[in-house]
């Protein structure tokens, strides 16, 4: 029972604990939302433009012709962890939009089993509490086109991060994201500049249950952990182009590369830049139904016998659309390719309009 005390204790404090500067950080945050981005293994930076591009790129809330809404729920880990998002957006006028969404990541009702042994070294269940942890990311998007470029549209995302651990600690955070599409003779390109000033995360650590904690595992001497985080900035670089055939069917084909700016795991790693590319297919009837595929998240994996191996992660989806509803399904990691659980992901789209 130690056993379990001690490895509750390490997990709260590498949950707490943050350098000055972290390889991983709200990671939350880069899990990505809409279940049509996510079958097509978010290689959307390019073409995106509805509600959900105040996450993936704010340019693209432009092709929003008046206004939308955007639901999606997951559940990771075996339903241990669920994901939520909601987003409005709605055009302002010819050349500007805005956009607003909220993200939840939560485990629920986890057993805080730190004073389960009472003082005098006896078991008491009754002591065992059931304590919550969540993250929270809320976004306000901006989006314009100018006048000298035609072709060009920006926009631009900021967010207030939000991270408690049950009553042990709980963090503020606040940061910008940076997009850009350009679209040229049936091309599109993207370009998506996330945390692009930093996002800076400040925790508040409750000073009595930390000593409790460390009280309730004799010969700790556990240092606080330090209070700030700071999440480096990423890039995401996108190009896609829509194919047309006998005016019913569609090809839509795009490219992501995914820069993060350190050594990480990604097939493409040095010490200045880490890129990891992904590729997304959707088939189009008739503006009605879509087949999406793709794939990313390629990693260098270290095996038992010392040798590497490239893990990826394919995903596949379904969409139907009708009068302004669209109803999406998406399968991500489809084969076990990758370390992580595959998931079932469903979301919805409505064109507020059709309420007219």
């Amino acid at each position: 029972m130690k056993k379990t005390i001690a490895i509750a204790l390490l997990l709260i404090c590498l949950i707490t604990h943050a350098q000055s500067v972290r390889k991983y950080s709200n990671e939350f945050m880069n899990i990505g939302v809409d279940a049509a981005a996510l079958g097509m293994s978010n290689a959307v930076t390019a073409f995106t433009g509805d509600v959900n591009s105040g996450y993936w790129n704010p340019a693209g809330l432009l092709k929003i012709e008046d206004s939308e809404a955007s639901l999606m729920h997951a559940s990771y880990f075996a339903n241990i962890a669920q994901y939520d998002y909601a987003a409005y957006a709605k055009k302002i006028d010819d050349r500007s939009a805005w956009g607003v969404s909220l993200i939840r990541f939560g485990v629920d009702d986890i057993l805080n089993t730190t004073q389960l042994i009472d003082s005098e070294g006896n078991i008491d269940y009754n002591r065992i509490s059931l304590f919550s942890t969540a993250d929270y990311g809320f976004t306000l998007s901006y989006a314009r086109r100018p006048t000298l470029i035609e072709g060009l549209q920006y926009g631009v995302n900021a967010k207030i991060i939000r991270r408690v651990i049950g009553e042990f600690a709980s963090s503020w955070g606040f940061g910008f994201d940076f997009g850009l599409q350009y679209e040229s003779s049936d091309w599109r390109y993207g370009i998506m500049l996330r945390d692009i000033t930093t996002t800076y995360n400040v925790w508040a650590i409750d000073e009595d249950k930390y000593e409790e904690i460390r009280d309730a595992v004799a010969g700790q001497n556990q240092e606080p952990p330090e209070s700030t985080e700071i999440t480096l900035p990423k890039a995401q670089l996108g190009i896609a182009k829509k194919f047309d055939f006998h005016y019913d069917y569609t090809l839509l084909a795009a490219v992501n590369l995914n820069m993060q700016f350190a050594r990480t795991n990604d097939v493409f790693a040095s010490d200045a830049v880490s890129i990891d590319p992904a590729l997304g297919l959707e088939f189009g009837y008739t503006d009605l139904v879509f087949l999406r595929a793709g794939v990313g998240n390629f990693q260098n994996v270290e095996q038992i016998d010392g040798s590497r191996k490239v893990n990826f992660q394919p995903n596949i989806g379904l969409g139907f659309k009708y009068k302004g509803i669209q109803v999406d399904y998406a399968l991500t990691d489809l084969g076990d390719q990758s370390a992580a659980l595959y998931s079932n992901i469903f979301s919805v789209k409505v064109d507020l309009s059709i309420f007219r």
